[in-house]
């Protein structure tokens, strides 16, 4: 005879004897502690927003927006780095962290969780560096044992991803320049004048400071070197012997202790040589008389949880050896910056683009001084849509590409997107300038 299937017992499981084969407890001490963590992780930084608690600027970039659905998968692939930005408790978690692993260990806390961009500490999680598919990733990508900041002797802090960039890039360097090659040939095409200007990272500059060990010490002293050998020899303006010569002037390095960005005489070094090349001898009338000091807050402390302050000498910026055209710094290149000046003696009069990164920030003082008419825009933003951008070049005469040595190491250009290029092409084309 057939035995018959069990059939489940009419009641909930959890409430079966303990005997009984099918008894499954509900857990529910464990189950109500999960779900009290969550409201309170969820729900805290609602309720801080509701009582006036914002999130605060704690790296080198601007919070993250909220991503656009139009943006495809990458409103996906966004989300993580907008809900990161936007923890108003952020700032005290880091500083905890760091602190028990200072007490712990003796050291800072490692930077080994998720990826970062390369001109600025920016959250995500990119998948690991492929040579074979380059470009499919947002940035380098991070190891453990890769430090946010490098802490060197005398006080003096540096930025990790300098290091991390050549150890783990996004794309080899040759696929990097190459593309920007096709960008230049594009806008070259085009009638337009381009120029290419790497800022050299603060460990190039400053090197007597790092530590004697760090993460990537080995794979970064190494690829420097060829780096800039590339650099040279496809055509990036290279500002190191500038900025060498104004620091022997100076008697003291052009980069701050505690900061990742060079002082006012970095901005200036950029500026004069970039309308050099647009214009040679155009700066031959240029004066730039110091007018005191400024201080503001330094950026890497705060990826420590600390803070710091870096001091600058304040410069004017006189095209015409008289008249000052610099202006205040424009803390936010989201969307088009367009400044427009009347023409003086000493200033490039052409219609110019900047198209860069937080040292454009750092220099738009000096750039809006140089420059007539000149529009500044972060390559970065999300704020700003691929064909916007590329209506700013074809608004342009002149075009400047501005990237930060570790940006162009890393791989980590956004307008590499195939779709960018393929725009830009056309349009350039459409709207030739004689």
């Amino acid at each position: 005879m057939a035995r018959e299937p069990q059939q489940l017992p009419a009641v909930h499981e959890a409430w079966l004897p303990r005997e009984h084969s099918l008894h499954r407890p509900r857990h529910g001490g464990k189950q109500l502690t999960a779900l009290v963590s969550a409201l309170v992780f969820f729900v805290t930084p609602t309720l801080l927003w509701v009582f006036g608690v914002r999130p605060t600027e704690i790296e080198n970039h601007a919070l993250a927006g909220f991503p656009s659905m139009s943006q495809g998968w990458a409103f996906f692939t966004s989300l993580p780095t907008w809900a990161t930005d936007q923890l108003s408790f952020r700032s005290a978690a880091i500083e905890a962290a760091d602190g028990i692993s200072r007490t712990l260990f003796g050291e800072s806390a490692p930077h080994d969780q998720g990826g970062t961009s390369n001109s600025g500490p920016l959250p995500g999680s990119p998948p690991p560096a492929n040579s074979e598919t380059p470009g499919t990733q947002s940035g380098p990508v991070d190891k453990a044992g890769y430090r946010q900041v490098i802490e060197g002797s005398n006080g003096w802090l540096y930025y990790g991803v300098d290091a991390e960039a050549k150890c783990a890039p996004s794309r080899p360097l040759s696929d990097t320049i190459a593309r920007i090659q096709e960008i230049r040939d594009i806008v070259q095409a085009s009638g337009r004048k381009f120029v290419w200007v790497v800022p050299p990272d603060k460990s190039t500059m400053v090197p007597q400071y790092l530590p004697s060990s760090y993460p990537g010490k080995d794979c970064h002293d190494a690829g420097e070197a060829p780096t800039w050998q590339q650099l040279d020899a496809a055509g990036a303006m290279d500002l190191r012997p500038e900025l060498q010569k104004v620091a022997a002037q100076l008697g003291r390095p052009v980069f701050p202790p505690e900061d990742t960005h060079w002082n006012d005489e970095g901005s200036l070094t950029l500026t004069r040589n970039v309308a050099e090349a647009i214009q040679p001898g155009v700066t031959k009338t240029w004066t730039s008389p110091a007018v005191g000091t400024w201080n503001g807050t330094a950026d890497l402390p705060k990826l420590l949880g600390r803070s710091g302050q870096k001091t600058s000498t304040l410069y004017n910026l006189e095209p015409d050896g008289m008249t000052n055209r610099a202006g205040p710094i424009i803390t936010n290149l989201d969307t088009p910056q367009r400044r427009i000046e009347s023409p003086i003696p000493g200033t490039i009069d052409k219609k110019t683009l900047v198209y860069g990164d937080s040292f454009t920030i750092a220099s738009s003082r000096y750039l809006v001084g140089g420059f007539s008419d000149l529009t500044m825009l972060n390559y970065s933003t999300s704020k700003t849509t691929p064909m916007q951008a590329v209506d700013e070049f074809v608004n342009s005469d002149v075009v400047v590409l501005e990237t930060v040595e570790r940006t162009v190491s890393g791989g980590a250009l956004p307008f590499f997107d195939d779709g960018f290029i393929d725009q830009l092409r056309t349009q350039l084309a459409q709207h030739p300038i004689g």
